[in-house]
């Protein structure tokens, strides 16, 4: 049996861009970053707290790790290495920031398309009670979407939460 997906969002979850500018989070490193769609611009400050990468590790012995984050594959440059993370697999979104269904977040049919019935976890900054009922009505295995405060990043909480679903498939 193939274990759960655990669908990681970066901006947000990973790097808490929402914390008050100048009051780098607890824990968190600062990096500057030119990801593909940032050429041509001053680079992009991200905070990344290098214990998530432990944590990280620590739930892959329970789920498959996939990016979806509007870095696509560039997370495995850009975050993966300064999180002591290996390449993980990516969701490369058809279509970004469009029109999505009944006011769900534009991420979420493209989440239940990935997941193609497997169970998964979804952590990111933009779910909302309308991702969770889309999901609910749509999905054909279990789903968890764990909604994390962008100010914050994923915290204990979060991680336990994850390992704790998992272990009750």
């Amino acid at each position: 049996m193939k274990k759960p997906l655990l669908l990681l969002d970066g901006d947000g979850p990973l790097n808490p861009y929402a914390a008050q500018p100048e009051r780098r989070p607890e824990g968190y490193t600062t990096h500057r970053m030119r990801p593909g769609g940032w050429l041509g611009r001053k680079p992009l400050r991200v905070w990344l707290d290098p214990a998530h990468g432990g944590e990280l590790r620590a739930l892959a012995e329970a789920y498959e790790l996939v990016w979806a984050t509007t870095w696509k594959g560039e997370a495995n440059h850009w975050i993966a290495p300064r999180l002591g993370l290996p390449e993980l697999p990516f969701v490369d979104w058809p279509s970004m920031h469009g029109k999505a269904p009944r006011g769900t977040f534009w991420k979420t049919r493209y989440i239940l398309e990935y997941a193609a019935g497997r169970p998964f976890a979804w952590v990111d900054d933009d779910i909302t009670s309308y991702d969770h009922a889309y999901v609910e009505h749509h999905r054909s295995a279990a789903a968890l979407l764990l909604r994390v405060d962008p100010r914050l990043g994923l915290l204990r909480p979060d991680f336990d939460a994850l390992a704790e679903w998992a272990a009750a498939l």
